[in-house]
């Protein structure tokens, strides 16, 4: 069976100048066109189901990085992220938890 995988991606890129904003914005773009939400400000996150699509989103991601600023991943189950604290704020609508049910032919 399949578990989901959550892969985040936090980041910190430099915004100075306008190629920097250029980079930024188009680094940003890239995530929300492969799926990722925003959690918060330089923090996104991507739903995944089980750790070979995962990977491969962390494969993808690193063809896609800017040269400048630093960006990290971290893939956790799905589980891990529901056990995740909020302390201030509410979740949105794409983080609340994902229920998986294994199919059966007969």
């Amino acid at each position: 069976m399949n578990k989901f995988m959550r892969v985040i991606v936090f980041f910190d890129l430099p915004v100075g100048t306008k190629p920097e904003r250029y980079h930024a914005t188009k680094f940003r773009n890239y995530l929300l066109s492969e799926g990722y939400y925003m959690i918060q400000f330089s923090v996104y996150g991507r739903l995944c189901n089980g750790i070979d699509a995962a990977y491969k989103h962390e494969k993808r991601l690193l063809d896609n990085v800017p040269s400048l600023g630093s960006v990290r991943v971290l893939t956790i189950t799905e589980k891990q992220y529901t056990a995740m604290k909020i302390l201030s704020g509410e979740k949105k609508e794409k983080e609340k938890p994902q229920e998986s049910y294994q199919l059966s032919f007969f």
